[in-house]
């Protein structure tokens, strides 16, 4: 198969790109790791942070990251401690309407029928109301306590308010489309199913076929094995021409195409046309300008999504996981299955003889496969090396290749590709491009937040690429890694080394996760591996896995970032702790935390007047297009507040306290 290589590059989509393109197609790299490594056991359920004493995370594999010489400023020896319980303090940039505006949304977030039925009923009100005394009382309650404004006129007197008492902002255009659920799973369908799929609808793909023992797997060398490296007892099925081989979550599917279902807590797009991404992106430079003329220290959330057809993202997804399953399928065949990420080493000539044995590589070729300035001189090949066999291609659809191991080709992902669906992909990248160069000329940091799994490992891919040409000189573009997935230290582990290897500054925003009951239910009953951690103390231990993985990478390196978004105060005492173990200061800028705008105050902006880089998730936009992000509120507001009463005894002790030392009509002085 001559010396065609194995990942293809991004296609150079026109003269505004090309340098941007040139950087890219040095070379793609594979940063989908695996999901061999387990949580540590460092946690919430550890020794309790909030009395100092918080255990220390064991050494994550790929230790040899420990191993850089510390550069930056030298680490401050003082260190800052907080208390979230002083209530004049937490809500000193508050006045007491506002404070009384908190204390009666909270509690109408407990009631079930209220938060169940609240579109019926704000719909019903308008109705009832009119629309100006209608948006008047919404002003007064939810809009006022979770949305900032309808402008980026309107919202900055709350920027500059919160940006006094030490918060910056976050800005997030919050207006979406209130579609029913049957318009919904419409575009979703139309969007994410190709021309090829709709010409092939009703014959029987090649992985369907596979999928008698609901195993996702892939034949090699006469034996199966899933992507968690545990043999199956599967036969080997090949590709018969005409048929695309598309796996089951990397397809859309009706009954999951309304991606809102089971999701609380993050903005959904769904795909109309081009002109509609273009919109969409017109909105996010209007961010972007507004977040650099309110501060110089802001950021700008983004979603992949929102900038062009999905369809574009499912087919990369699946071809960036069926070439990690390769490299993985590769390493067990060399005994080095179940190891972390980082520590798969494959022996290259071992290597070299199996590629030339399936048949992928002439023997002669595999020679040149290996000649890049580090690449090979070890005598192994890791998961990083892996991406340097690269093609530079002309067409974005030539990057969407996989590995045929019956026949030893590199196939299409599907049959063919329409000149518009080409198009449709470059102008993805194109619009992506555009919102990096702009940030970067504002001045901005721009936050590309995570969405559902089978989308996922494209949008990381793309902001990894981006991170690489923008974060040279400083951290402009931020990815979102979700820590209830079993993968995400694996993820966040590869993507540091990556930046370490290649000198970049590296830029992390960690949650929990948005899609976790909605990603179960779809794994389930569609037939693949449930990605979501399986419990709530999983996912906690994981969270701070990986947090503490980058605060050492902080402390030896000083270039990488991290933003704490989480409510969670034990997380925040868990992250201040481990601040002051590892002689990180917060004046060094290196670690931020994030909130959502009328949330958790009390952790919020104790933390800003104590000097550490704190931000709330401000939304924006005209009240009646705000609706659908209200009625997520609401219902997030539920479970935090039928959970924990802590945030409302908090604000009537402040209440209290004014009233008995004669401040009840205190107003913030800035």
């Amino acid at each position: 198969m001559s010396s065609t290589k194995l990942v293809p590059a991004f296609a150079r989509t026109g003269s505004d790109l090309c340098a941007t393109r040139a950087a890219i197609s040095a070379r793609l790299r594979s940063t989908v790791p695996s999901t061999q490594s387990q949580p540590s056991p460092d946690g919430e359920d550890g020794s309790d942070p909030t009395r100092g004493v918080a255990r220390k995370t064991e050494a994550p594999a790929g230790e040899h990251i420990r191993q850089v010489q510390h550069r930056g400023p030298p680490r401050p020896k003082s260190k800052v401690s907080i208390e979230f319980e002083n209530t004049k303090e937490a809500y000193k940039s508050k006045d007491s309407l506002e404070l009384l505006r908190s204390l009666l949304v909270f509690k109408l977030c407990t009631y079930d029928f209220l938060v169940d039925k609240n579109k019926e009923l704000m719909t019903l009100s308008k109705k009832f109301l009119g629309k100006k005394i209608f948006e008047q009382l919404m002003k007064m309650t939810f809009y006022g306590q979770f949305v900032a404004g309808e402008d980026q006129e309107s919202i900055k007197p709350l920027i500059r308010r919160n940006r006094a008492f030490g918060v910056g902002s976050v800005l997030d255009y919050s207006v979406e489309e209130d579609l029913t659920q049957e318009e919904a799973e419409k575009k979703e369908m139309e969007a994410c199913v190709s021309e090829a799929e709709k010409e092939s609808h009703g014959e029987v793909t090649a992985f369907d076929r596979s999928q008698t023992h609901n195993c996702n797997a892939n034949h090699f060398m006469n034996k199966t094995w899933n992507h968690s490296g545990n043999q199956c007892q599967i036969k080997p099925v090949g590709f018969p021409a005409g048929v695309d081989h598309r796996e089951k979550k990397y397809k859309a599917h009706r009954q999951f195409g309304d991606r809102r279902g089971g999701v609380i807590s993050a903005r959904t797009y769904f795909y109309a046309d081009e002109a509609k991404c273009d919109h969409h992106m017109e909105t996010f430079l209007k961010c972007i300008q507004a977040s650099g003329g309110s501060s110089d220290d802001g950021f700008s959330a983004i979603k992949m999504t929102a900038l062009g057809r999905p369809q574009f993202l499912l087919q990369f997804s699946e071809v960036l996981v069926k070439w990690k399953r390769f490299f993985h399928l590769l390493a067990a065949e060399q005994g080095k299955a179940g190891l972390a990420a980082l520590d798969v080493k494959l022996e290259l000539k071992q290597l070299q003889e199996t590629l030339t044995k399936l048949g992928v590589v002439a023997k002669d070729d595999t020679q040149n496969w290996f000649t890049g300035e580090n690449l090979g001189l070890s005598g192994t090949v890791d998961l990083l090396d892996w991406n340097n066999l690269i093609d530079d291609r002309t067409k974005i659809s030539n990057l969407l290749v996989v590995p045929n191991l019956e026949t030893g080709q590199l196939e299409p992902l599907l049959n063919k590709f329409t000149e518009e669906e080409e198009r449709q992909m470059k102008r993805m990248l194109q619009r992506m491009d555009t919102l990096a160069k702009h940030a970067m000329k504002h001045g901005v940091r721009l936050m590309v937040d995570a969405e559902q799994t089978y989308f996922q490992p494209a949008i990381s891919r793309l902001t990894l690429e981006m991170q690489r040409i923008f974060n040279k000189e400083k951290p402009i573009i931020f990815n979102t890694y979700q820590c209830y997935l079993k993968e995400a230290y694996d993820n966040v582990s590869v993507d540091v080394e990556l930046s370490r290897r290649e000198d970049w500054y590296f830029g992390a925003k960690l949650v929990r996760g948005a899609y976790m009951q909605q990603e179960r239910t779809r794994a389930e009953e569609i037939g693949y591996e449930d990605p979501v951690n399986p419990t709530y103390e999983a996912t906690n231990e994981m969270y701070h896995k990986c947090l503490d993985y980058v605060l050492e990478e902080i402390k030896h390196n000083r270039r990488a970032n991290v933003m704490v978004a989480s409510h969670n105060e034990k997380t925040v005492k868990f992250t201040l702790h481990r601040m002051n173990q590892l002689g990180i200061h917060p004046s060094e800028n290196k670690v931020y935390f994030g909130q959502l705008l009328g949330m958790c105050d009390q952790i919020s902006f104790p933390l800003g007047q104590a000097g550490y880089p704190v931000y709330k998730y401000v939304p924006y936009g005209p009240v009646n297009e705000v609706i659908p992000y209200l009625s997520r509120r609401a219902q997030e507001n539920r479970g935090i507040m039928q959970g924990s009463q802590r945030e409302r005894v908090l604000l009537w002790n402040e209440l209290r306290r004014r009233l008995l030392s004669g401040e009840i009509m205190y107003r913030p002085a800035y």
